[in-house]
């Protein structure tokens, strides 16, 4: 079995892969203070309660954004499973060639994005990636990574708000009962829900225009059903477009 490993900013996203088939998947809070010890607790504990044990596992792949975290989870990985895992970086295999001036500047998980959305709609697309980030990556039709936007995501927004401000409080992100908040929480919540889903829809037309093709979008990441509603122009919600994309980049690179 194949496990992925996606380490962000605020979540640590595992998944385990019988072929093609995601058999159980878990997220633990990013904390690189944490020891490959300490990892391993808590990963083969998941396992366990899943009804898997670490000798099932036989390959892994690990992709990261977090540079003091990537050495301790690999070392996880190797004492634990006893598997050298494959690291999504230069020289590895995506079947995507990077337009960026800097390759080296795309993060990992935006590679791994573009791989499961390219091979998912087989031409030109656009992934928003609802993170600690909210990013936009255009996907061509050649498989070509033609660059992205970057923006705060919606979570590092509202805790903004709150901390620099001093009456305004910390409110749940969720959309409100009316547009015209008749409260300070629901106008926060209406500026947080509606503001951020105008500004989604208004990037993703201006993508629109300037790409070739009529892309198709793939939304993902932990916020991206909570403005479901309001987003234009969405193909689909894909959950675990990051996994499917490490099990995609495992196998291009499997026979090296």
């Amino acid at each position: 079995m194949l496990l992925v490993v996606d380490a962000g900013n605020s979540h640590t996203v595992f998944g385990l892969y019988e072929g093609s088939l995601l058999r159980a998947d878990w997220r633990l809070s990013t904390r690189a203070s944490r020891t490959a010890d300490e990892w391993a607790v808590e990963v083969v504990g998941l396992l366990s309660l899943r009804g898997f044990q670490p000798a099932q596992v036989d390959a892994a792949i690990l992709s990261s954004v977090v540079p003091p975290l990537t050495g301790t989870l690999a070392e996880m990985i190797q004492q634990f499973f006893g598997i050298e895992p494959l690291q999504v970086g230069p020289g590895i295999k995506t079947g995507i060639r990077i337009l960026y001036e800097n390759p080296l500047d795309v993060g990992a998980d935006r590679i791994v994005n573009s791989v499961a959305a390219f091979a998912k709609v087989g031409g030109a697309a656009i992934v928003v990636d609802f993170g600690t980030a909210t990013t936009f990556d255009a996907i061509s039709a050649k498989a070509e990574y033609l660059g992205g936007i970057i923006v705060p995501g919606l979570q590092i927004s509202a805790d903004s708000l709150f901390m620099r401000t001093a009456r305004l409080p910390r409110v749940e992100v969720r959309k409100p009962p009316r547009l015209i908040g008749r409260n300070t929480i629901h106008s926060i919540q209406s500026g947080l829900y509606h503001g951020y889903a105008a500004m989604i829809n208004g990037v993703l037309r201006l993508l629109r225009q300037e790409m070739e093709g009529s892309p198709r979008v793939l939304a993902t990441g932990g916020l991206a059903r909570v403005l479901a509603a309001e987003l234009e122009g969405v193909d689909s919600i894909e959950d675990h477009l990051t996994l499917e994309g490490l099990r995609l980049i495992h196998e291009k690179n499997r026979d090296a």
